[in-house]
């Protein structure tokens, strides 16, 4: 019974030796991470996790800062979830507080807040949690004003759009009706023109028809006069002929006086003698 707990003991003890050397690994870890030599830091202490098996929060946190310095987004990311459901509340705290901080570095403010207000909740005396919580709040306001800016800026246009379209419409309408009455003026300019010309044509049919109607009834006025003036030349024993004779003789000799008349001179007045 006393042998079997011996060997127990000796089982369970850990190596000095292996302590050693995860002490050892440790303080080089430790050292390249105050030295800035971050990509040495964070091989260190990947070593003591998965070599040496330590599940030590203040391990995976240094490691998670290495990954945080060399900007391996990925594997800090991945270490500091890890670290939320710590119990340690100052670790939790500083894992909620550095996954703020990336989501803010790229411009995801609403995670940034809510990953802030996270840290300040675990530990109320972070007050780097709390002065990157108070950046990005106002980084959102900005941003939301921005965004309303942005969204007036969006409806203004789309007004001046609707606007120009409808200015649009509303000349295309103006020059429709424009056109339409410009086509009716034109055809109702026409169709006056087509009236005026019947009439006109009516009205030169009709003083045709007058025309020759009066030509006819002279026409029939001189045959029905011509009866007449042959039976006086006839009782007057003078033959047609020698009517039209006479009738020249007589115009000949109105038209000698008329001409004796302009020729004759007028008397002058004495210039002695008075005017009246």
């Amino acid at each position: 019974m006393k042998a079997i707990f011996l060997i127990t003991l000796l089982v369970l003890s850990p190596d000095p030796i292996e302590i050693n050397r995860i002490n050892k690994t440790k303080k080089a870890a430790e050292t390249a991470y105050n030295a800035g030599n971050y990509e040495l830091a964070a091989s260190k202490y990947r070593i003591l996790t998965d070599s040496m098996l330590i599940d030590e929060d203040e391990v995976y946190l240094n490691m998670a800062h290495s990954y945080f310095h060399l900007n391996d987004s990925a594997n800090a990311t991945s270490t500091y979830n890890q670290l939320t459901g710590s119990p340690n509340k100052e670790i939790r705290s500083i894992a909620y507080q550095q996954l703020g901080v990336m989501a803010k570095n790229n411009r995801q403010l609403n995670e940034a807040e809510s990953m802030l207000k996270s840290a300040i909740r675990a530990n109320p005396t972070n007050s780097e949690a709390r002065y990157n919580y108070e950046i990005v709040k106002k980084l959102l306001q900005q941003q939301n004003e921005q965004n309303q800016q942005n969204q007036d800026n969006q409806n203004q246009d789309q007004q001046d759009q609707n606007q120009d379209q409808e200015n649009q419409d509303q000349q295309k309408q103006n020059q429709d009706k424009q056109n339409q009455e410009s086509e009716q003026d034109s055809q109702e300019q026409e169709q006056q023109e087509q009236e005026q010309n019947n009439e006109e044509g009516e009205q030169g049919e009709q003083e045709q028809q007058q025309q020759q109607e009066g030509e006819e009834q002279d026409s029939k006025e001189q045959e029905n006069q011509q009866p007449g003036t042959k039976e006086k030349l006839e009782e007057m024993n003078i033959s047609e002929e020698k009517a039209r004779m006479i009738l020249e003789a007589m115009k000949n000799n109105e038209f000698q006086y008329i001409q004796q008349r302009k020729r004759k001179p007028t008397k002058q007045q004495d210039p002695n003698r008075p005017d009246w």
